[in-house]
């Protein structure tokens, strides 16, 4: 390689990441503004105070709901990429680093679901459990 190409592999390596991160984070940025915005629109339009008070709680409900992640889910798919990585290793470039690598991804993966069963997250879930627990 150039000397101009030894210079710009690592240099590209390191901003890409960066750049990505700046796009997401701009984007994520202007999409809660335009949301916000919107609601201050409508609530100017509305008289009834009630109703702007339903309406800023049903954007506060919105946000927890996003927040809750099945752990089950998550550590399946964990699984089936530590698996993707093994069977790339082993059948495609033949060294032991990246087959440790998928162990670990598999096996992180076997925690959450492990953990999903012991803890659950859904609301019916939880009321199971509690109503499980004081039939006891």
């Amino acid at each position: 390689m150039t000397e101009i190409a030894q210079l710009i592999v690592p240099i590209a390596g390191i901003l890409l990441p960066v750049l990505m991160l700046l796009v997401f984070f701009h984007y994520s940025n202007s999409s809660n503004k335009d949301k916000y915005n919107a609601i201050i629109a409508v609530s100017k339009n509305i008289k009834d105070a009630e109703q702007v008070k339903e309406l800023v709680e049903s954007l506060v409900e919105t946000k927890k709901t996003k927040t809750s992640t099945d752990l089950r889910r998550t550590g399946l798919v964990s699984i089936f990429a530590g698996i993707g990585l093994c069977a790339l290793d082993i059948f495609g470039l033949n060294t032991d680093i990246v087959l440790g690598l998928g162990l670990l991804v598999m096996f992180i993966g076997i925690g959450q679901m492990f953990s999903g069963y012991v803890y659950p997250n859904q609301p019916s879930e939880i009321n199971t459990a509690v109503e499980d627990y004081e039939k006891k």
